[in-house]
């Protein structure tokens, strides 16, 4: 597994990643990425995800942090990117 530190979960071209978003990744569901390929822009797909893995996300993201997400706020595919994620999370969390 892959750790990660702040600085990590930074994109040199854009915005960070939430933390928790990169935690469930590289903790709960043990995604080995190095630091250059968790930006905004990743795809799921970039990262070897399909959608089995992204149910998983959501399951862990709803353990995690205690949310019930319904089923049409979370519409993530393989192609959805890490940025999409984390703007899904913050409506929902």
């Amino acid at each position: 597994m892959t750790q990660l530190d702040e600085s990590s979960a930074r994109s040199p071209q854009g915005p960070e990643l939430p933390a928790e978003l990169v935690a469930l990744l590289t903790d709960r569901l043990d995604v080995q990425a190095g630091s250059d390929q968790l930006s905004p822009s990743t795809t799921f797909e970039d990262l070897g995800l399909d959608s089995l893995w992204l149910m998983e996300l959501v399951v862990a993201a709803e353990e995690e942090f205690g949310i019930v997400l319904p089923e049409n706020a979370l519409d993530l595919r393989p192609t959805s990117t890490l940025g999409e994620a984390a703007t899904a999370f913050e409506h929902v969390s």
